[in-house]
């Protein structure tokens, strides 16, 4: 008889396996278990039907009938449930215990097909010899846009743009907790909470003290703009009542 592909689903596992209708209950069941991790005597069958029908997988004596007995549609789900308590039961989805390999950096170093290999062939990154020159051109840049903006601790000045983001400049140079950047970073005290922390990030505090509230936020120098702007007051545009 014709093997009949069904989609074999359990509480940890589902993949399409293709089932011999010769096959008796208990061969079934040892077959499925390096795929669920159930062990046959804890296995309950049941298949669903394209009528949406669910149909118990079993008999009095599960060695001798065969899975021919039963209507195995093309394509139809069979479910193993898994009998034991809880308790008893195997999480394979919980990798914590699982030791796992970390491959020594002398060995990576040596490998020719690694993306380090890669960019030591096409001399990017690290490995371009104009690197150092470009970085110190760019912390030339960011130093220079600092100034030219007149960026200063405690001066006025808004983010962006945007009137609604006034603030007062608290901070201004490296933050380690943000990669991938050269230069400095301005930290803002904004007078409205609509920033992004409240003066820390990463778990270090820049400037001010805890607080649910988001009044602060980092930003490249080029998004500020220093000036006299006063905190905003919502009420001065209210008519007298």
């Amino acid at each position: 008889m014709a093997d009949v592909p069904l989609l074999v689903t359990s509480e940890n596992s589902s993949s399409e396996r293709r089932i011999t209708p010769s096959w008796s209950i208990s061969l079934l069941k040892t077959k499925l278990e390096p795929v669920t991790g159930i062990p046959p005597s804890c296995q309950r069958l049941k298949l669903k039907t394209s009528a949406n029908e669910t149909i118990a997988i079993e008999a009095e004596d599960e060695d001798v009938t065969l899975l021919s007995n039963f209507h195995l549609a093309p394509y139809a789900e069979l479910q193993i449930i898994d009998t034991r308590p809880p308790g008893a039961r195997l999480n394979f989805n919980d990798t914590s215990g699982v030791e796992k390999y970390v491959m020594p950096v002398e060995e990576y170093e040596r490998k020719t097909d690694s993306v380090l290999a890669w960019k030591k062939a096409e001399k990017l990154g690290r490995f371009n010899p104009d690197a150092p020159t470009l970085e110190k051109a760019k912390v030339d840049a960011n130093e220079h846009e600092i100034k030219s903006r007149g960026i200063e601790l405690g001066k006025r000045c808004r983010v962006g743009g945007d009137d609604a983001r006034r603030g007062e400049i608290k901070f201004v140079g490296e933050v380690k907790e943000i990669p991938g950047t050269l230069g400095a970073w301005v930290g803002v005290h904004l007078d409205e909470p609509v920033g992004k922390n409240d003066g820390s990030i990463g778990g270090t505090r820049y400037w001010g003290v805890e607080s649910s509230l988001k009044h602060g936020v980092f930003v490249r120098p080029e998004r500020v703009e220093v000036g006299d702007w006063p905190v905003l007051d919502d009420l001065e545009d209210m008519e007298e009542i």
